[in-house]
């Protein structure tokens, strides 16, 4: 499933939050997408999925223009999962997944032993099946994060979209998730904080500093002190790691000024 993106600019309240952003998420692609706080990752995602709409320039899903689609037509391409669970009541974990069938069902239509069968399958995939019929309020927050996965993948979409995955989540979670990510067989486009994590398991990034892109290519070709300066205002050694082979950076302790 191919993601493009052209010129998409958004202003709020006077103020310009994404300015001509060009990406390309291409068929089965890890994609990342970096930058400090309020660079605009968020936002640029939300205009993915559609909870804002650009004031201008054009999104394709599979050579589509997104607006022309309706959102079921969308969610069977393109999973979503945000940074807030929007697990408000006590579901079960089976109930959680259940959801995400809802753009194959029609009104009223019941869970069919297909439905069922999907999610067994589901979530031996990313490892959970032992958690069927447990409280999704008990699971810790890898767990969690890895059900909110598991609901997108019940939509059988090939794109998923996903707004910080590894967020204040501990390291060996942080590693889980990615891998888990990295064996889909679907294209992912991805906020990410850390640099390192972006490093290993992304195959192309996107620069992003106060609402614009600036820089995009491979770890090998965005991973460069000058840029991480220009876009996080810190210091780094970046050298190609033994084991992994792809760019790893040190963070010096060395003060800057705010840009």
């Amino acid at each position: 499933m191919d993601l493009t993106t052209r010129n998409v600019t958004k202003t709020i309240n006077e103020k310009v939050i994404l300015k001509d952003i060009d990406v390309i998420v291409k068929n089965r692609e890890i994609v990342g997408i970096l930058g400090p706080n309020g660079s605009g990752k968020s936002s640029f995602l939300r205009t993915i999925y559609r909870a804002i709409e650009a004031d201008a320039g054009w999104i394709s899903l599979a050579k589509k223009d997104i607006y022309s689609l309706t959102p079921k037509e969308v969610a069977k391409q393109l999973a979503v999962v945000t940074q807030e669970s929007n697990v408000e009541f006590d579901f079960t974990v089976q109930e959680i997944l259940m959801m995400g069938r809802y753009p194959h069902k029609g009104y009223f239509q019941s869970d069919t032993s297909e439905d069922l069968q999907l999610i067994q399958n589901v979530l031996q995939q990313v490892g959970m099946e032992k958690f069927s019929t447990q409280s999704f309020f008990t699971l810790s927050g890898g767990e969690k994060q890895r059900v909110l996965i598991a609901r997108a993948m019940m939509q059988q979409a090939q794109l998923l979209v996903l707004d910080e995955p590894t967020n204040h989540l501990d390291i060996q979670s942080q590693i889980n998730i990615m891998l888990l990510l990295k064996r889909l067989n679907c294209s992912i486009l991805t906020a990410l904080h850390d640099l390192n994590i972006a490093s290993i398991f992304c195959d192309r990034l996107y620069l992003f500093r106060s609402g614009e892109i600036i820089a995009s290519g491979t770890p090998y070709e965005v991973f460069r002190p000058e840029l991480i300066r220009e876009v996080f205002n810190v210091e780094t050694e970046v050298k190609i790691h033994p084991q992994t082979l792809k760019p790893h950076i040190t963070f010096l302790p060395i003060t800057t000024e705010y840009a």
